[in-house]
């Protein structure tokens, strides 16, 4: 694993348009952070971090903050600020780390192989949970976590309990039972909304009930008009 190197200074100057005018040298506030030591406000430089960030440990990189005046500290990174519009870093947070003591982290799983699930059974493959968190002394954090998913059938599932860790030096935090990956069967399709359905669907007004009367019915009340009618004529 390549050794990254964050040169730093001390910031004596706060507040937005110190941050501003920093930015313009290629560098970025920060505070570092964590340990026995008070917080920190420091520069760093900009093309280191945005370096570390892209690196294949990404934030799980152990790195060594260089300030001057002071001693070299390893650090991570825990939180990083970006402009939505152009990008660009404008702020981070390193956390101090100490190397004889276990931290959690957050650990991407990366699956490979096509499962005979998809390959011949036809299912589809579903991602669930992409990472996981761990505890481990910093010199042990793995990069990724790399899975063969090629046995996969229908209806079976990866869980975090599943992922090949040494218990010796790794403790999984994340629930055992979460499953990572499974492969499903293609959903069959909707049936079709029966016609009556799709022309009142529900929730609609309901239409006004129609009544059918009787034959017999039907002609009383028509004598029944008729009569009435002769009577008005007389």
């Amino acid at each position: 694993m390549a050794e990254f190197i964050v040169e730093a200074t001390v910031r004596h100057e706060l507040g937005k348009n110190a941050a501003r005018r920093l930015r313009q040298t290629g560098r970025i506030p920060a505070v570092l952070y964590g340990g026995q030591a008070p917080p920190l406000p420091v520069a760093v430089n900009t093309k280191q971090v945005a370096a570390i960030l892209r690196s294949e440990a990404g934030r799980n990189t152990i790195f060594t903050v260089r300030i001057t005046g002071h001693e070299d500290v390893p650090a991570m990174v825990k939180d990083w600020l970006v402009d939505p519009v152009k990008g660009q870093l404008l702020h981070v947070d390193l956390q101090r780390v100490a190397m004889d003591v276990r931290i959690r982290v957050k650990v991407p799983v990366h699956t490979f192989g096509e499962p005979v699930g998809v390959k011949v059974q036809g299912g589809i493959l579903e991602t669930v949970t992409r990472e996981v968190e761990l505890e481990c002394l910093p010199g042990d954090i793995p990069d990724e976590i790399r899975v063969d998913i090629s046995d996969l059938s229908i209806g079976k599932h990866l869980r975090a309990g599943d992922l090949p860790l040494d218990p010796q030096k790794i403790r999984l935090v994340t629930d055992p039972d979460r499953v990572i990956v499974h492969v499903v069967a293609l959903r069959a399709e909707e049936e079709a909304v029966p016609a009556e359905a799709a022309l009142a669907p529900e929730g609609a007004p309901a239409e006004p009930e129609v009544i059918r009367k009787g034959k017999k019915e039907v002609e009383e009340e028509e004598g029944e008009a008729e009569e009435r009618a002769r009577e008005k004529e007389e």
